[in-house]
């Protein structure tokens, strides 16, 4: 098992101009994370333009990477595939072209999502998800077939409202049928729709190609600035209406021990990647949870 942490932790400290990528992944060095995930939203590989590919940065970061002695394991993006005709058409492309940057970053996986995070709570329903899967399922096995040739193998995260949730998560992963599809597990995302992430993690350890670890503050009662989709410091709602907050791990609500010991008890041995989404300080909190995890797993 590698543990580490996605850059994702850090996106508010490149945002503001207080780190550059090639800083985090020094900084992720200096804090013995083993492995690192890349989220491009703070920085990006291409021309949003032109689409065309900064060859030069990725070699930049990949050496950076090597010389810090940290492994890039993934790299993460959204995508939203409940679109119809040229719409969806258009967003596999631009897909195919984020697969592109994996494979030019020399990463054994990507992730991708399958909707939106902020899709309506209105279209969250069952019957929604019936009439979209084989949509999502279809552009998921396209482009996971895309990537194979590339040397990539993709992913779908419990991420949002919509494609998350064990039964969800599963119906998903069997109709695209490919076994260059797995799962990047986020234990903290199973409870923005009310499920228990140490039983998500039983459930999905043998199929989880990667894990994302975190915690949550959780609050039955509106706490004052909640939203209902700002994941990033604020109060946010679950689908059941909790309220929600990022925390540093082990600091929040969460039952972390539970999670961990359920993924090494279940002889999951993959990659663990840090992702902090809370208000306090982003290095401090990122260098706490990365010490709680390793902690942890040593203790369950």
């Amino acid at each position: 098992m590698k543990l580490g942490i996605s850059s994702y932790c850090l996106d508010r400290e490149m945002k503001k101009g207080a780190m550059t990528l090639h800083q985090v992944i020094d900084w992720a060095a200096k804090a013995g994370a083993e492995c690192l995930e890349l989220v491009p939203f703070a920085f990006r590989f291409d021309d949003p333009e032109t689409g065309k590919i900064d060859t030069a940065a990725i070699a930049a970061v990949k050496k950076r990477a090597r010389d810090a002695g940290v492994e890039i394991v993934n790299y993460s993006v959204l995508a939203d595939f409940c679109k119809e005709s040229e719409a969806l058409e258009g967003e596999i492309k631009r897909v195919q072209r984020e697969i592109d940057i994996a494979a030019e970053l020399g990463v054994p996986r990507m992730r991708h999502d399958v909707s939106a995070f902020r899709r309506p709570q209105n279209e969250n329903t069952g019957a929604d998800f019936d009439r979209w899967l084989p949509v999502m399922a279809d552009a998921a096995r396209r482009l996971t077939r895309y990537a194979k040739e590339k040397g990539v193998k993709t992913m779908i995260e419990n991420h949002g409202f919509f494609a998350n949730g064990c039964d969800r998560v599963d119906r998903i992963l069997r109709l695209v049928n490919d076994d260059n599809y797995g799962l990047l597990l986020d234990t903290g995302n199973v409870i923005c729709v009310d499920e228990d992430p140490s039983v998500a993690a039983g459930l999905f350890a043998s199929r989880a190609r990667m894990v994302h670890l975190k915690d949550f503050y959780i609050r039955h009662r509106d706490p004052g600035d909640s939203s209902q989709f700002d994941c990033a410091g604020s109060w946010f709602r679950s689908r059941g209406g909790k309220y929600l907050r990022g925390a540093i791990l082990n600091q929040g609500d969460l039952d972390v021990y539970a999670t961990l010991g359920a993924l090494k008890h279940a002889g999951y041995d993959g990659n663990i990647a840090i992702e902090f989404e809370g208000f306090e300080d982003a290095q401090y909190a990122t260098a706490v949870s990365l010490s709680n995890a390793r902690r942890i797993w040593e203790e369950v």
